[in-house]
């Protein structure tokens, strides 16, 4: 053992104290006119005043205390949560190029903050966003092609339902497996067979890819070369493939699930549906003369809630933000959830109830804080084609099926823990249409 010197130990403890006040200081100096929030403890933060599991009930709550622009600490970090619609659509929109970054010290390997488009930054960043859209448009997206494939595969999955014959089953994997033949369709022009082990193995990983990224949060041109590589690509791909099926699957459970709870507005969307389409294949055309089953999916993608926090943003360059000083580099969080559950743009915004999509005279409305999407430069590049799918397989599926629980058993509508908020497992029953 080496001799214990007291004199040594002293010097260590001031050396030490020296060094963390100075430390401090500075850190107080930039962190001057910071958001308020609770009182951090040292090293670990609010870790212990924030459920991990799902924190965004937790600054929900904080928020009635603080107001909309919250300061928060994880661990040694610091980040801004924003909450409410209005400071949400301010952040996005009103300074959406201070607030168009990602946080560089996300818990995500490096080959992912580098490289695709979800969380990149900088040129490379708009140089993948303007190839995603261009490319999406160019593969069909928004078009008459896609819509056919959707339709195409919508009557799949109405095969592959009534082959259970009214008995109860787990819509998951079918379900899964319908979507992400869409966005195969358009990045690889082909589709699978549900149980094909190669679609089962695709599934899985992005699946299985999302898991990580969700975890808690303690954890021809001169550019074609620079950015057009393996790599990049390999990365953009993994992002649509994961984000055009993960949450298009979950919000299609989320509605299914609505319809067994709330058997009348299952029934008023089925007689709408019957009196617009009738047994005719349900085409994107036929949305603005239906506005209350519009209505019903808007409703389903609002209370679903399926990405409460979004992906994480951060401030491109120090930002004063509603008299608040925000340092650049600080993670900053838009509470998508908050906005969804915003009291002062939902009547009932705890509850499923599409009337929050319809005037007085039954007519769709649209509700400007009903952003599951996201707002602004980063929101998402897929809108257009989830609104679209969500559109013509609940549709497809309503126009053949009554969805109802087994019998016997008791719905029940917490969200499961996970990356996103999806529905617990659970059985459905689909009884034919007659």
């Amino acid at each position: 053992m080496f001799p214990v010197n007291p004199v040594t130990i002293l010097l260590s403890v001031v050396v030490i104290l020296f060094f963390a006040l100075v430390y401090g200081s500075k850190k107080q100096d930039k962190y001057k006119n910071f958001p308020p929030g609770p009182k951090p403890w040292p090293i670990i933060g609010n870790m212990l005043s924030l459920d991990m599991k799902k924190p965004h009930k937790t600054f929900i709550e904080l928020s009635k205390t603080y107001g909309p622009v919250i300061g928060c600490q994880i661990g040694m970090e610091k980040m801004v949560i924003l909450c409410g619609y209005d400071a949400v659509k301010d952040a996005l929109i009103n300074h959406a190029e201070e607030f168009s970054d990602r946080p560089k010290t996300l818990w995500f390997p490096k080959t992912l903050r580098e490289n695709g488009v979800v969380f990149s930054n900088g040129e490379n960043w708009k140089v993948m966003r303007r190839f995603t859209l261009s490319t999406l448009r160019d593969y069909g997206m928004g078009k008459r092609t896609t819509e056919d494939k959707i339709i195409e595969e919508a009557e799949y999955l109405v095969q592959a339902i009534q082959s259970h014959g009214g008995k109860p089953f787990d819509n998951l994997t079918i379900i899964n497996a319908a979507v992400a033949n869409i966005i195969i369709s358009i990045l690889l022009s082909c589709r699978f067979e549900y149980e094909d082990p190669t679609l089962q193995k695709l599934m899985n990983i992005a699946n299985e890819n999302l898991k990580l990224v969700g975890s808690p949060l303690i954890r021809g041109k001169p550019e074609s070369t620079q950015y057009f590589h393996d790599e990049n690509l390999t990365v953009l791909v993994d992002n649509l493939f994961v984000a055009g099926m993960e949450t298009t699957t979950t919000t299609l459970r989320w509605g299914l699930l609505l319809m067994m709870q709330h058997p009348d507005i299952q029934k008023k969307a089925q007689n709408e549906i019957e009196r617009v389409i009738g047994t005719a294949q349900p085409r994107l055309e036929h949305r603005k003369q239906m506005p209350y089953t519009d209505a019903v999916v808007h409703e389903i993608l609002r209370y679903g809630d399926i990405a409460p926090g979004s992906v994480p943003h951060a401030a491109s360059r120090d930002v004063t933000f509603r008299g608040y000083f925000i340092p650049k580099g600080t993670m900053v969080i838009p509470l998508l959830s908050s906005s969804l559950r915003d009291k002062a743009y939902f009547e009932k915004p705890y509850e499923f109830y599409p009337e929050h999509f319809l005037d007085k005279d039954g007519n769709f409305k649209k509700n400007d804080a009903s952003i599951p999407f996201s707002l602004g430069k980063r929101s998402c590049a897929g809108e257009t084609l989830a609104k679209m799918e969500l559109f013509i397989f609940f549709t497809t599926l309503l126009q053949h099926f009554t969805f109802e629980a087994p019998p016997g058993a008791v719905l029940d509508l917490t969200p499961a823990l996970g990356a996103t908020n999806g529905p617990l497992p659970h059985e459905i029953c689909a009884i034919p249409c007659t």
